[in-house]
């Protein structure tokens, strides 16, 4: 084979203080004939180094800040044994460096940017319950296991000595390590001047010692002054696909940027009113979210466990805890570095590439970043608890519950965009809106199967497809019909409110078998964004010596 296969290494440098991304000059390797299957690979990632402006932190800020990496970095051994088992074990079986480097990306020996297909010789595919359940346990045994704690998000499911299944608590399990966390945030808390972060570190410091999350979930929701800021703990259901019950460990320390978050504090305003107009019967929408919801904008200087496994979140909504939801409303997490990067260096070319040349220049960052941020208010929206006394959604929907709740994020977080740029609350054409989104759904199908967010992507770009929200065109790009999508939103955002509210697992999982995929004709048009050398997502140069 004489073909000549472009890898390209890229080195990214983004600076908060001018809001911009520095390119290194690309550096082209051109290999004929040997080029490895891990070397493709590895070139779905690019690499940015995350910095963040410091020097408006105090004394005692820039003390916290390698106190909470240190706790952060713990996060990503309590994943690695969650999602595979035995780390060190694994790499000391693998020679290549370049597999080693590709297992160390995804957490495992599973592709998770392709179905989580096993990439290591003699691994068989990625057990759907992880490393939460014994490999063999059937859905019809843990049924009938009567321990109420099989339930909990904090428990693994083990067997004892005679095959019976257990319970073990994360605490349990992660003694030492847990245990260690805790004394580095109660450290750190001791240095905190922000009353607000004080508490949350005491009571988060807690909570590692006996799983006990709620009273540090809320305080995390009454900090507003804070400038440093920490997201600890086992927080997602994403990696339990057998359930969508355990809930994995991650990390994201973070720095807020004061004058974006006082530009987004308005939108809060609008969140009941946002509720009340969504296109659902009332009974769906009867639920009233607190009213103590906010967005924020921060620089992201860390990444650990779940959230830096394969594809990188850029934006949170968080805690995931329904009563505190109720009570106190979610916190809405823009991480501006991050974004920016992504859209510069993924969104764009993929603009280029997909889209329609007369709709390009609408393809915009301000456009991406309220999409991403009214994703994050929309997990706050809709419904919590199913309408026929099948208990919360996220129980009743069990496995399919993620992929669901993504999917609705991002249609009403579009939903949104149009109420309020009819408002006047948005700078833009809607056009901008509209055209990004579209951009977008191509930036996240290529995620894959193994992602919520991948699959969401895959059943909302398909509903569009049915509706003619888009066209394509003689010369392989897609024109938006901005109507058809404005219909095509309105939409499946009630398809989408319905399943949830009630509690339809049986309904879910007929669209996602039916629109949860990736047709030849849509892989033939992702192929094209790799023959471009546009990457897939990032991988983070990190950590306190970044920052200096």
């Amino acid at each position: 084979m004489k073909k000549i296969l472009f890898i390209l290494v890229t080195l990214v440098l983004f600076s908060c203080k001018n809001e911009k991304v520095a390119r290194k000059p690309i550096k082209q390797v051109t290999i004929e004939d040997n080029i490895t299957e891990m070397e493709i690979k590895l070139s779905k990632y690019i690499s940015f180094k995350l910095t963040a402006n410091t020097d408006n932190l105090t004394e005692n800020e820039q003390k916290m800040l390698p106190i909470l990496i240190k706790a952060a970095s713990i996060m990503n051994d309590l994943f690695w044994y969650e999602a595979y088992g035995n780390k060190q074990q694994l790499l000391d079986s693998i020679s290549d460096e370049d597999t080693k480097k590709y297992i160390e990306i995804n957490y495992g020996p599973w592709d998770r940017l392709d179905g989580n297909k096993s990439f290591v010789e003699g691994i068989n595919e990625k057990p759907l319950g992880a490393n939460y359940y014994p490999k063999n346990i059937t859905k019809a045994e843990f049924e009938a296991f009567p321990d109420e704690s099989k339930l909990s998000e904090y428990t693994f499911i083990r067997r004892d000595s005679l095959g019976k299944l257990i319970t073990v608590p994360y605490h349990q399990q992660f003694k030492e390590k847990v245990a260690k966390v805790s004394m580095l945030l109660m450290e750190a808390s001791m240095l905190a001047e922000d009353e607000g972060l004080k508490k949350y570190l005491e009571l988060r410091s807690l909570a590692f010692l006996d799983d006990n999350y709620q009273p540090s979930d809320l305080a995390w929701m009454e900090m507003k002054t804070n400038t440093l800021d920490i997201v600890i703990g086992p927080i997602e259901t994403y990696e339990d696909q057998l359930f969508g019950i355990k809930a994995s460990h991650e990390a994201y320390v973070l720095i807020k940027d004061q004058k974006w978050s006082a530009k987004l504090a308005r939108f809060t305003s609008f969140l009941p009113e946002l509720q009340n107009g969504l296109p659902v019967d009332f009974i769906y929408k009867a639920e009233i979210p607190g009213t103590d919801s906010d967005l924020n904008a921060y620089d992201v200087v860390y990444y650990a466990g779940d959230c830096n496994a394969g594809s990188k979140t850029i934006a949170i909504n968080l805690p995931n805890d329904e009563e505190v939801q109720l009570q106190k409303g979610t916190r809405r997490l823009q991480l501006k570095n991050a974004m920016k990067a992504k859209f510069d260096n993924i969104m764009l070319p993929i603009s280029k590439v997909l889209i329609d040349s007369t709709q390009q220049k609408y393809v915009t960052f301000d456009a991406f970043f309220a999409n991403t941020m009214f994703h994050e208010v929309a997990h706050g929206l809709g419904i919590k608890n199913t309408i026929n006394n099948k208990g919360t959604v996220r129980n009743s929907l069990k496995e399919l519950a993620s992929a669901l709740e993504e999917g609705k994020a991002d249609i009403l977080g579009l939903y949104m965009v149009l109420q309020l740029h009819k408002k006047g609350e948005l700078d833009g054409n809607i056009q901008e809106y509209f055209t990004t989104f579209m951009a977008g759904i191509f930036r996240s199908v290529r995620f894959g199967a193994s992602s919520a967010h991948g699959k969401a992507n895959m059943i909302r770009f398909n509903f569009f497809k049915e509706k003619g929200a888009f066209t394509k065109n003689k010369w392989g790009t897609y024109t938006v019909n901005y109507d058809k999508m404005e219909i095509a939103m309105t939409e499946l955002s009630e398809l989408i409110l319905k399943l949830q509210g009630n509690g339809d697992y049986n309904g879910v999982a007929n669209l996602v078998k039916e629109k949860g995929v990736i047709s030849p004709e849509l892989q033939s048009d992702l192929n094209k964004l790799s023959e471009s050398n546009i990457p897939v997502d990032v991988i983070f140069e990190q950590g306190i010596e970044m920052l200096k």
